[in-house]
């Protein structure tokens, strides 16, 4: 992410991540206590969680964002994946914690002594749904339109908060309507769903740190701008990976065996500019001229 627009972007909405889930969680830590919900008060320490996720997306960002130096002749980008991959951890422990928690309350039997919360508790949940599922969708759009792989992990914690939440309201109105047990099913139900979230965060993340091929279509799309180049008779090679946020290219085409070397150099560098034109996420594209055999 060497562009600082982009950059400016991604901080602004991590700063803002930081300030809501700030507000939630002392919102729900206060009302916890006052409403007598455990479950809302583990909520808000969920959130807590989330403000020190939301400053490893600051760090990551920054960190991937610093220009190539002698020492990193192909830039940061992968520090952002580092990142990721660390989210997906606290992602992970989460999920696994209320599954535990979920667990050990019905071996226990614990939920049946829990005191019956208070309606306010059921009305942040609410309000904290809302809230959570707005930032994960403004989240998602700035993880997409930068291309942040730490941002769009970003965003998925955010929708797994969703689901959290989620299933604190069911234990909360279950609670309220006489079913106590309905708290700890829950929290079992929507740590799955947790899990699952940062298991992908996890792979994606991965991925990227070990040169992973771009996806499918991408490279569909490059096989058809570099066919589509004046002189290019044959496409012989293409060779992606991904690095960090950005993707490095390698071509090889085939041109008229016959053209000065000035004419075929011209048309490397036609294929070379129409791919980091057409493809943003491209860092840098690699073209290799072969005389056609035909």
């Amino acid at each position: 992410m060497e562009h600082q627009p982009d950059k400016k972007i991604a901080m602004n909405i991590s700063r803002g991540n930081i300030a809501l889930n700030v507000l939630l969680a002392v919102s729900k830590l206060i009302v916890g206590a006052v409403a007598n919900s455990s479950a809302m008060i583990n909520d808000g320490i969920n959130n807590a969680s989330d403000v020190v996720s939301s400053i490893i997306v600051i760090i990551g960002i920054s960190a991937a964002s610093k220009a190539s130096d002698k020492n990193h002749q192909y830039g940061h980008e992968r520090l952002e994946c580092v990142a990721a991959i660390l989210l997906s951890g606290i992602v992970m422990a989460v999920g696994f914690g209320l599954g535990v928690d979920g667990v050990q309350k019905i071996i226990k039997g614990t939920y049946k002594s829990q005191p019956t919360p208070g309606t306010m508790a059921l009305v942040v949940a609410m309000i904290s749904i809302v809230v959570k599922e707005i930032m994960f969708l403004y989240t998602r759009w700035g993880a997409k339109k930068v291309n942040s792989s730490v941002l769009m992990a970003s965003a998925w914690d955010s929708q797994s908060d969703v689901l959290a939440t989620t299933g604190g309201l069911i234990g909360i109105a279950g609670s309220i309507i006489g079913f106590p047990i309905a708290d700890s099913l829950a929290a079992i139900l929507i740590a799955g769903f947790i899990l699952k979230v940062g298991i992908q965060i996890f792979l994606d993340g991965m991925n990227k740190m070990v040169d992973h091929a771009c996806p499918q279509e991408m490279v569909d799309a490059i096989k058809k701008v570099v066919l589509d180049q004046e002189g290019v008779l044959s496409l012989d090679v293409l060779n992606t990976r991904q690095f960090g946020s950005r993707a490095y290219v390698d071509i090889e085409i085939s041109a008229d065996g016959n053209l000065r070397l000035i004419e075929a150099h011209a048309i490397a560098e036609r294929v070379h500019h129409a791919i980091e034109h057409n493809f943003l996420e491209v860092k840098h594209c690699m073209v290799h001229v072969n005389p056609s055999k035909q």
